[in-house]
Order: structure tokens, then C-alpha cells, then sequence
């Protein structure tokens, strides 16, 4: 086993995942790993960034499939005894054109369920000064402020449960397999809905990692911005290596930083949730 640092980018060979990887090969002082459902795609990647010059290292990782987790997670306690840096920047979305149920379904089940299942077995494996980030984006603010005020309420409380909030994404699968979303006092995007939960679950896990007495691993929701990737569209403001800036900065808080933790940033500014 090492003791050198090593940080994971989660499906990061394309768009800001890929940019944030080349960032962190350049700042961050340890092993970097570019991580991939397809191998084929992830291997393809990890040949530009080492073509440029930059050293990264490849695991194959799935955040759908627990084996594939529990293997990744293996590796790295094999290999670094943990995780110094974490960032949950793997996603997908779904066609405006698929019946909303079935986006709901498959949008919510990887954009929140896979990414708290990986957060569920890798979390307690983030060693001591360790950083997490989780990406979110500005839509999740979005769907928050097209909730009903109970719900709102409800998502910005400070005693929120895991429970509670699984609790809320199932509901939203159902009523959008109903199509009763608006009369239950929800937003019309998964997507959008999907990143609402991410959001709230980060505000969460910070909370429960300070009841545990785990003070020194920071770990923040983020909004890259609106970037020029596949989902983002060819439209966007941002290049993907400025929306892959707010995610770096946060996983390379120096140590003995206290704040932001449990936060919503954005552009490298705390923003009120």
C-alpha cells in the first residue's frame, strides 16, 4: 500500500469531467485517475491527456453497478489505502422527446441513486484532510424554485434525512410515471430535479461527516456553469475547461481549510441555497 495522494474524477473522459482531469494532472500533487463506464471510450481519453504530456492513471468505473464500485473501491484501498479526492461528476440526460416517465426513471436512477450508492461506499474511505465534490449545476436551483413551497421548505431544512429525500425521488418517479408532477408540486425536468437531489444529498453527507467528528474532509455541491458539452449544447457561455475551474478549486482547499463546507458553490463563490 502507498501513502501517496490520489484523486477520482467519475465519468470523466469527455466534456467537464476530461477538463477537470487534465487540471487536477497539472495541481494536484499525487496519482490522478480518469475513470470510465466503456473502457474503449476511458482508454481513448487517458491517451490525449498523456499525449499532452500530463500524467494520468485509468480504472474502469460504473457508479450503476455496485460490483464495479466495490472493485474500484478495492483498487484504491489496495493501492492508496483511500481516496484524497473525490469528485462525483458522472451523469447523464435524457431526450426531451422520451415520455417523461421514462426519463424520470432512468435520469434520477444515475444522475442521483448511482451517485449516492458510490458516495455510500467510497465516503467512508476519503481519508483525513480528504475533499469531495459533488456536481450539481445551476438547474438544480432551477427545480428547487419550481417546488412547491412545502417541498422547498422540506429541501432547505438543516434536519433533512437520507431517508426523507430518497423518499422524495421515488415520489417523483411515480407521479411522473402518472403525470401527475405539477399537481404534486413538481418541476418538469428530471434533469433538472436529478441535480436538485444531488444538491440536497451533499448538504447531508457534509452534515453527517461533522456528527461523525470528520471536521477535516470538506465536501461541497457545485455549479460548473453552462458549458460547451454534449449536454450543455454547442450554445453555451463556458469553454469545458472553465466549467472544470469551481470543481478543481474546491477539491484543492488547502489543508486546515474549514469552509465552504456543505455548500452550493458556484464560480468559487458560496451561494445562498
Amino acid at each position: 500500500m502507498s501513502a501517496s495522494r490520489v484523486a477520482v474524477v467519475t465519468g470523466s473522459n469527455r466534456g467537464i469531467g476530461l477538463a477537470t482531469v487534465r487540471s487536477l494532472c497539472s495541481k494536484f500533487e499525487g496519482s490522478v485517475y480518469l475513470t470510465s463506464r466503456n473502457e474503449d471510450r476511458g482508454q481513448e481519453a487517458v491517451k490525449k491527456i498523456r499525449d499532452e504530456g500530463l500524467p494520468v492513471k485509468y480504472h474502469q468505473l460504473d457508479i450503476g453497478s455496485e460490483n464495479s464500485i466495490k472493485n474500484f473501491r478495492d483498487s484504491m484501498l489496495d493501492s492508496y489505502g483511500g481516496i484524497d479526492v473525490l469528485i462525483n461528476n458522472a451523469g447523464v440526460k435524457s431526450k426531451d422527446t422520451i415520455p417523461i416517465g421514462i426519463q424520470a426513471k432512468y435520469v434520477l436512477g444515475t444522475n442521483f441513486f448511482s451517485t449516492f450508492n458510490v458516495s455510500n461506499l467510497l465516503l467512508p474511505h476519503i481519508k483525513s484532510n480528504g475533499r469531495v465534490v459533488n456536481i450539481a449545476g445551476f438547474v438544480s436551483l432551477r427545480a428547487l424554485k419550481q417546488c412547491s413551497t412545502e417541498l422547498q421548505e422540506e429541501f432547505r431544512s438543516a434536519s433533512i434525512t437520507e431517508d426523507q429525500l430518497i423518499m422524495r425521488m421515488n415520489d417523483y418517479i411515480n407521479f411522473a410515471e402518472k403525470g401527475t408532477l405539477k399537481e404534486n408540486g413538481l418541476p418538469g425536468s428530471a434533469y433538472e430535479f436529478s441535480k436538485l437531489g444531488v444538491s440536497v444529498l451533499s448538504r447531508i453527507q457534509a452534515r453527517l461527516l461533522s456528527e461523525q467528528g470528520k471536521n477535516n474532509i470538506l465536501l461541497n455541491a457545485c455549479c460548473p456553469g453552462w458549458v460547451r458539452t454534449d449536454m450543455g449544447g454547442p450554445k453555451a457561455l463556458k469553454s469545458p475547461e472553465e466549467g472544470a475551474e469551481t470543481p478543481v478549486y474546491l477539491a484543492l482547499l488547502p489543508k486546515g481549510t474549514s469552509e465552504p463546507h456543505g455548500q452550493y458553490v458556484s464560480d468559487k463563490k458560496v451561494r445562498r441555497w
